[in-house]
């Protein structure tokens, strides 16, 4: 690499690195980055111990045509580096605080990938004057091991009970009690009639490596989000067969094309 190629890499490093920002939210320092330009105001909450960068694949995009937040949950990515067990109340009080420094006062759509659907639902019901519609994409479930369950249920408790172990070997995450008590989450009628997007995966594995990802498992996976989607009178479904559990990183434009179809149908049910 030349001189002149290193420096030129190092500039356009700095120039991404400068539009994350920081903001102090009580004793902690949350990285953001909010760009774009709209009526909407898109939020993303990335999913498990993500941070912002769970977005990669698509904020720019989204940015060109809507005014978008994304952040890295407390613990996660480059905010304030912290350990204790949070429960999805706490995460959803958490986004509430930065909306509120950040002076974002409208109704948001709110976008979650993966266990962030755990926090999206959570704030929804809790805060229904601040969600004008929901998307959730490959949502983490309070129901997965009950799927394994009806499937085998002796070889599905052996085999939750080995990924518990393999969590705890890597290091306990923030939300790992909240992720296993597996209670129940706000439904509708507890999140209000608004327009409701899911996306899930029902795309198959050649070698499934536990219960929950053999081709029954798949079917059911899809059956019951379109379940817990089709409960909202605004409610839509999209089961693709083409990714796992990233389709804004396999599947970039149906992502955005949902997200945009989501936004008009938004703005028709004012």
């Amino acid at each position: 690499m030349t001189k002149f190629s290193a420096i030129l890499l190092l500039l356009i490093s700095l120039s991404l690195n400068a539009k994350v920002a920081y903001v102090a939210l009580g004793d902690y320092r949350v990285e953001y980055e909010l760009r774009g330009d709209s009526k909407a105001t898109l939020l993303l909450e990335a999913g498990g111990s993500a941070g912002l960068e769970d977005w990669n694949p698509i904020y720019d995009r989204l940015t060109s045509e809507y005014r978008t937040l994304r952040y890295s949950r407390i613990g996660n990515g480059g905010s304030t580096a912290v350990r204790k067990n949070y429960s999805s109340e706490e995460y959803a009080d958490e986004a509430l605080a930065l909306l509120d420094a950040l002076k974002i006062d409208g109704p948001v759509i709110y976008i979650a990938h993966s266990y962030g659907a755990y926090i999206a639902r959570t704030f929804t019901a809790r805060y229904p004057e601040k969600v004008a519609a929901l998307m959730l994409i490959e949502p983490a479930s309070e129901h997965d091991v009950d799927i394994m369950r009806q499937i085998d249920l002796a070889k599905a408790e052996q085999e939750i009970a080995e990924v518990k172990r393999d969590d705890m070997k890597n290091g306990m995450s923030n939300q790992y009690l909240d992720f296993w008590a597996k209670r129940p989450l706000p439904d509708h009628p507890e999140i209000a009639d608004i327009p409701v997007t899911v996306i899930a995966s029902i795309k198959r594995y050649e070698n499934p490596p536990l219960l929950f990802y053999t081709d029954k498992a798949r079917v059911m996976w899809g059956e019951l989000h379109r379940d817990w989607a089709l409960a909202f009178p605004q409610g839509k479904i999209v089961l693709t067969d083409k990714s796992y559990h990233f389709p804004q990183r396999d599947e970039p434009e149906m992502v955005l094309e949902e997200i945009k179809a989501l936004v008009q149908r938004t703005t028709k049910s004012k």
